[in-house]
């Protein structure tokens, strides 16, 4: 029942996603602040607008599961 691995797997990940989070918190506020400078008066976010703020995070993210899984 290899399905319940996939399951166990997900829940960890997602058990790390704060503490995660937390190393990447200046990422997160650039990024969100671009997101939200962007759709100010708009209803709609568009496609890469914040790609390099979104690639900074993604690279924190990254690398702070690496260092976690160490």
């Amino acid at each position: 029942m290899s399905g319940s691995n996939v399951w166990s797997r997900s829940r960890e990940k997602i058990r790390l996603f704060p503490e995660l989070f937390a190393q990447c918190s200046s990422e997160a506020a650039v990024y969100g602040k671009c997101v939200a400078a962007t759709t100010t008066g708009r209803q709609e976010l568009k496609k890469d607008l914040c790609t390099k703020e979104f690639e900074a995070l993604k690279t924190c993210f990254i690398s702070a599961a690496k260092k976690k899984a160490r």
